[in-house]
């Protein structure tokens, strides 16, 4: 039996990620130490995190001399325990003092939680123990007692005592506070995991916010020293428009030009035009492939307040359809939204909307013209991490039914708008004939723009937004949905600003255990995540997954006109040279990654696994040439994903360290190979 092919390859990305946990002792250290194990396990070492406070001591007693004052939230091994102290280092190579162990918690994992956006769920809980938590999901009473729950967390935000032994320690800010915003830092490190109910996950945790909104690495100080850093006027919305301009998209253009006009028609009606300015972005496709197409991306206007109509109507009227057919089909929407993400201007605008129209769906990934090279989830995260909201009104036109494009289409469209389980803001326009489509089209842009325009002006006067109604069924006019994605991305909107003006902060708790399921919802019968999970790479961490996944490709490359196995081997040798233990991969042939011990004790007990975990060697030679080499172009994305996360440096945090090489980003789960 062949080595299987999951194990080769991440094999090579173990190395990585075992070096975050178990990093090698560089060879010039002068006194080698190892940390300790995690109990039951052989490779993983014993971790923890400072609390704010924490002192590094020279010896394990209080009255030993303190060496200096802990950066909040430093990721440490632990060396040695004893009289309740813990001797500590940054390195696996050697430790440097002593700490209380009541300043620290400990993080078995690399793994941390993010709040979902809160398009219609409630606020998580953060509950005493277990117990409490498995008795209220089992009980038939279940709403009844959530609603007792959230009426006493209420009162405490008001102010009031919280009842003696109540289950409940802690809860995000009710939907009158706001959410914590989205570019907060705030670490919820899992602990322990059980899986009590089916799809449903209780996670013991701890929660602790170091007190301040903006990264420390953006700051460039340290996390003890926060400056609040306000980005005025933070009440104002942008609304991009990116719209595809070639042939087939004729009979929507001008369409899509004067639902634009009879927005800004609102705006101006509503006295809305000091807070919501408008962005238009056109697309069309690779001109390597067709010079005469003109262009690929185009920025017509940056964002631009209504009251300038006349600016505004120049810039509409450049908007033309191409003069000439480009390489296929499918367009380079990606280039398009890229674009609009990366160089319109949205630092000046809290609540951000990109509002997508297109009758294509976008370059497949095995397309060589393809030119951002992520696929529309990567894309997604890439406008996320901006607090960029995406909507896609894709025309099904008979062009598109004629080129089977249309299931495509839906799918990688309804990938790209998916902010969470409980939204995707994708709108499907029917347009048998121009005329129809056109109708349909124009309602579904006037009602999502009106909405979004609405949550501005309710978010200038002070009015609190109500929650979305229910998700719309599956046979929902496009008039329907764009009303609902509108309240959603409204009311989150909203939260998210009202957080950060009130400088919302997550909850402070030591340990807690929450349901990463809404568990509102989760009474009805829905299942809808009150969490995301992601892992902490540092940027040598990032570049050296970059630069392993980047073998894997060029192997790949270099082997396809012969045997696969010569890529396999390659690909082997690349991992023999990384990993702790490479005799595992010699003297264990049959062993998936999980088997062999390599990766598995990094992953045992979390429902959080890669999806490629179990692929086997001879599932790679049933694929067919296009499944692999569209498993390949993933890799691509994700390397072009790592380079984007290297860039933005307003996402990454420091810990107050002047190294930028120390620095972590919060990478999705998604995210990983």
């Amino acid at each position: 039996m062949g080595i299987r092919y999951t194990a080769i390859v991440i094999g090579v990305l173990a190395g990585i990620l075992s070096g975050w946990l178990c990093p090698i002792p560089s060879a010039g250290a002068t006194e080698v130490r190892a940390p300790l194990l995690q109990p039951g396990k052989t490779t993983l070492y014993q971790r923890v995190f400072s609390h704010p406070g924490a002192k590094l001591l020279d010896g394990p007693s209080a009255s030993a001399n303190v060496t200096h004052p802990l950066t909040p939230f430093s990721v440490l091994y632990i060396y040695d325990q004893k009289d309740g102290f813990s001797e500590v280092g940054a390195s696996s190579s050697n430790a440097q003092g002593w700490v209380d162990s009541n300043s620290l918690t400990e993080w078995p994992q690399a793994l941390t939680l993010r709040f979902s956006d809160r398009t219609g769920r409630s606020p998580l809980l953060f509950f005493r123990d277990e117990k409490v938590l498995t008795e209220l999901c089992e009980a038939d009473d279940m709403l009844a007692r959530l609603q007792n729950i959230y009426d006493v967390m209420q009162r405490k935000e008001a102010g009031g005592a919280m009842p003696e032994n109540f289950p409940v320690l802690a809860a995000e800010p009710s939907d009158t506070l706001g959410a914590v915003a989205r570019q907060r830092f705030y670490l919820i490190p899992i602990k322990q995991v059980e899986n009590p109910f089916d799809e449903t996950q209780f996670l013991k945790v701890a929660s602790i916010d170091p007190g301040t909104g903006v990264p420390a690495a953006r700051r460039g100080r340290s996390l003890a020293n926060p400056t609040q850093v306000s980005e005025a006027p933070l009440q104002k919305t942008a609304i991009a428009f990116v719209i595809d301009t070639t042939i087939s998209m004729n009979p929507y253009i001008q369409q899509s030009l004067n639902v634009i006009r009879e927005v800004f028609d609102f705006i101006e009606k509503e006295n809305l035009t000091d807070i919501v300015d408008f962005g238009i972005v056109t697309f069309r496709n690779s001109t390597e492939a067709r010079p005469n197409i003109e262009y690929r991306t185009r920025i017509v206007s940056d964002f631009t307040s209504a009251k300038n109509r006349k600016n505004l109507e120049n810039s509409l009227s450049q908007v033309r359809e191409a003069t000439a057919s480009t390489h296929s089909f499918n367009e380079d929407s990606m280039a398009g939204i890229k674009e609009a993400v990366d160089n319109l201007s949205w630092n000046a605008y809290h609540s951000r909307l990109l509002v997508l129209i297109t009758d294509a769906g976008p370059l497949p990934d095995t397309d060589s013209y393809l030119s951002t090279k992520m696929n529309p989830a990567a894309m997604s995260d890439h406008a996320a991490t901006r607090n960029i909201w995406l909507t896609a009104l894709h025309i099904r036109c008979p062009t598109g039914a004629k080129f089977n494009d249309h299931v495509y289409a839906e799918n990688a469209y309804r990938g790209l708008t998916r902010r969470s389980d409980n939204l995707e803001g994708y709108i499907p326009i029917n347009a048998p004939t121009p005329k129809q489509g056109a109708e349909e089209f124009g309602r579904a842009t006037e009602v999502l723009a009106e909405g979004i325009a609405r949550m501005a002006r309710a978010t200038s006067q002070g009015v609190q937004l109500q929650p979305p109604v229910a998700i719309p069924a599956n046979n929902a006019s496009p008039e329907e949905r764009a009303r609902y994605i509108a309240e959603a991305i409204g009311y989150a909107m909203q939260l998210d600003f009202l957080g950060q003006v009130r400088e919302n902060q997550a909850p402070h708790v030591a340990t807690a255990w929450i349901a990463d399921m809404d568990l509102t919802l989760l009474a009805q019968g829905r299942k809808v995540p009150a969490v995301d999970v992601a892992v902490l790479l540092n940027k040598n961490q990032l570049s050296d997954l970059q630069r392993q996944l980047q073998i894997i490709i060029d192997n790949a490359e270099r082997t396809r006109n012969t045997d696969a196995r010569d890529f396999f081997q390659s690909i082997r040798d690349a991992s023999l040279q990384m990993v702790r233990d490479p005799s595992a991969f010699s003297q264990q042939p049959g062993k998936n990654l999980r088997e062999l011990g390599v990766l598995g004790e990094f992953l045992e007990g979390l429902p959080y696994k890669s999806a490629v975990m179990l692929l086997q060697e001879d599932d790679w030679y049933r694929k067919s040439v296009g499944e692999q080499t569209a498993f390949i172009n993933r890799l691509r994305s994700l390397i072009a994903r790592y380079e984007e996360y290297d860039k933005d440096r307003d996402n990454w945090e420091g810990f107050g360290s002047p190294n930028a090489g120390d620095w972590v980003y919060p990478v999705p789960l998604a995210m990983l190979p």
